[in-house]
């Protein structure tokens, strides 16, 4: 038998920009390139595969080719490109309006670079700028799902509960009325939600869930991954993975903790403050803030999902992986940059210092405080100020 093992893997890291400077997504930082992300995943994270998806922009591309030509990276067996031993998975977001809902976005990842060229040549006559991510197409999600999954590709739904491009956040109430059921590989939760709230609602039953970071910076790559089952990481591998195949599997989901993200609560924006936690499915039913009457809401993820759940409690299937709320080390009051690299280089990578290293050892490198919040978060002890209207949640002082 084939023996597995468990990686880490965060599917969804965006580019700032591409080595001669030109600019991949204008909201990441300038210091994200492919290169940079592929060092940063391989030598600190602790992640050994990683979704970089914007690779879909010449640019990229170039980039890409220069690593190979070098020797620096190499194709691997499976697909994806390796980097030491992190394997990069080729994809791309992409941006879609339908009548009737708001736009949303839309993941495809590629097994290589030649079928990620051939995606680029479809995508480039139905959007504005083939360099930039996130680019609207003008096509319906059926025939881009369709057109992706004869290359080989596989489908996502990005941050599917979120109020701005979630397509069951701002489109749709059910991914079947923008997508073929059949052809969605996985569901992306986004970091306001987790499995117990997805559970709600049973359309979502059969798929297999992510928690991805989304990262626009490089501290950000891995503030949410996933922990595979697979012989070796790869685009093969991960697609066996999230069929079940082989032993192949998700064995769990760290997912940011859902009061940490941006959009857990609703947000009313003429009195600049969340809405009570007791009155989010109120005020989300009646789209109206229950203090000032405004109607200038940004619904949050909690109150969707009261809206769009057709059970009470969550029902998990079978093979659902558990998920495993994570804090990573940017939201803890007091750990910078500096006080980061050294709980890293004591554990061995940010993955060991949230979930592996014996406090004995983070307290060494960061103090005693420090290292009994890194436990209190692995053992859903602490109380956090939940998110709104863009903004992260925060840990709740003292802690």
């Amino acid at each position: 038998m084939t023996e597995l093992r468990r990686i880490f893997a965060d599917l969804h890291v965006h580019i700032g920009r591409a080595d001669n400077g030109q600019p991949v997504k204008i909201s990441a930082s300038r210091d994200l390139t492919f290169r940079s992300i592929a060092q940063e995943a391989s030598e600190r994270k602790g992640v050994h595969l990683i979704g970089v998806i914007d690779c879909h922009s010449p640019a990229v591309q170039a980039d890409i080719e220069r690593c190979l030509e070098t020797g620096e990276m190499e194709e691997a067996a499976g697909g994806g490109i390796r980097y030491r031993d992190t394997v990069i998975l080729l994809g791309a977001e992409m941006e879609v309006r339908e009548e009737g809902g708001g736009p949303f976005h839309l993941l495809g990842y590629l097994p290589d670079l030649r079928s990620m060229k051939q995606w680029t040549a479809w995508m480039e006559p139905r959007m504005k700028n083939v360099m930039l991510s996130s680019q609207r197409l003008r096509t319906s999600a059926r025939e881009l799902q369709a057109e992706l999954l004869a290359l080989g590709g596989l489908l996502v739904p990005a941050h599917v509960f979120t109020p701005h491009r979630g397509l069951l956040g701002c489109s749709a109430d059910r991914l079947a009325d923008r997508l073929g059921p059949d052809g969605i590989a996985a569901v992306e939760l986004g970091l306001s939600a987790d499995a117990d709230m997805a559970d709600r609602i049973s359309e979502l039953g059969r798929y297999p869930f992510l928690t991805n970071s989304d990262a626009h910076s490089t501290g950000m790559i891995g503030r949410e991954c996933n922990e595979l089952l697979l012989a070796e990481p790869s685009f093969a591998e991960w697609a066996k993975a999230l069929r079940g195949q082989d032993g192949r599997g998700i064995a769990a989901n760290y997912g940011l903790h859902p009061e940490l993200g941006k959009y857990h609560t609703t947000y009313c924006t003429a009195c600049r403050k969340a809405v009570s936690a007791t009155a989010t499915g109120e005020a989300a039913a009646e789209e109206a803030c229950p203090s000032c009457g405004s109607r200038k809401l940004v619904r949050g993820v909690a109150g969707r999902i009261d809206q769009l759940a057709d059970r009470e409690r969550p029902v998990h299937p079978a093979n659902r992986a558990p998920y495993r709320p994570q804090v990573p080390l940017s939201f803890f009051p007091g750990v910078g940059p500096a006080l980061r690299d050294r709980l890293i280089a004591a554990a061995g990578s940010e993955m060991d210092v949230l979930h592996r290293a014996p406090e004995e050892r983070l307290a060494t490198a960061a103090g005693a405080k420090i290292a009994s919040a890194i436990l209190a978060a692995r053992e859903g002890r602490l109380a956090f100020t939940p998110g709104s209207g863009g903004g992260y949640g925060k840990i709740a002082s003292p802690f």
